[in-house]
């Protein structure tokens, strides 16, 4: 599982959201989100962003040996 994969489900966890309500909050379809938590290795950074956007977070580029 990746940081991103467990980011998402312990924030939408956190906020008692449901995949479905994570979709409509954050704009994307309900495929992209069950899509990104099953650890889908390819994904459009911008929807990615989109649902980030509701926890206060983005995708940035990280140095590798601060992964």
């Amino acid at each position: 599982m990746t940081a991103l994969v467990r980011y998402v489900k312990d924030m939408r966890r956190q906020y008692g959201l449901t995949q479905v309500d994570l979709s409509e909050k954050s704009g994307v379809g309900l495929r992209f989100i069950r899509e990104m938590e099953q650890g889908k290795a390819t994904l459009r950074l911008d929807k990615v962003n989109q649902v980030l956007a509701l926890f206060g977070a983005e995708m940035a580029p990280v140095k590798r040996s601060e992964i």
